[in-house]
């Protein structure tokens, strides 16, 4: 199929795309690893700074993607994989907000500060350990982050199918 520059995505929508997927890649090892770790280093101070950017940068690119265009799929891609795209993008949106937003939310009932990197505090919301949102939010941030790195292998993997054994559009969109 040929590709024309055009049919990409805008330079904004690139950069929000693959600056929150390295963040979020990394804050997930990072979640995972930090209990392994933590006599090593402390990883949690800058999960939280990194989880707190993927929130802003994620609710700036929600905003982005329903002001500007989207470039058009292949016209030959059967409607089950495009329902199946979009799905999967919506409850990846989903995450990329409610992770972070979880992990805010009981991170407040803590006795430690939340800081952005060391330079201004992030005010906490009024939540104790007591509170059911709490417990919400500490199970729903563990159970997101499993949900993500699953979607977020299949999100590869269906970018490396179209890109190397379907050799269509689809990755360079993106690129």
């Amino acid at each position: 199929m040929p590709y024309h520059g055009s049919d990409r995505y805008n330079a904004v929508a690139r950069v929000l795309h693959w600056t929150i997927a390295v963040l979020l890649i990394g804050n997930l090892i990072g979640g995972l690893l930090h209990d392994a770790l933590e006599d090593v280093v402390r990883i949690m101070p800058t999960h939280k700074a990194v989880g707190i950017t993927v929130l802003a940068l994620s609710i700036a690119r929600l905003g982005w993607r329903i002001v500007s265009r989207t470039p058009p799929l292949p016209r030959d891609l059967p409607k089950w994989e495009i329902g199946a795209a979009h799905a999967a993008h919506t409850v990846l949106y989903i995450l990329m907000i409610g992770l972070p937003l979880s992990g805010w939310i009981f991170s407040s009932a803590g006795k430690y500060p939340l800081s952005w990197f060391g330079l201004f505090d992030i005010p906490k919301f009024a939540v104790t350990k007591e509170d059911a949102i709490y417990g919400i939010a500490h199970e729903g941030h563990e159970v997101m982050a499993f949900v993500a790195i699953g979607l977020i292998v299949l999100h590869i993997g269906a970018a490396l199918r179209h890109h190397f054994v379907l050799q269509d559009s689809v990755l360079r969109r993106m690129l």
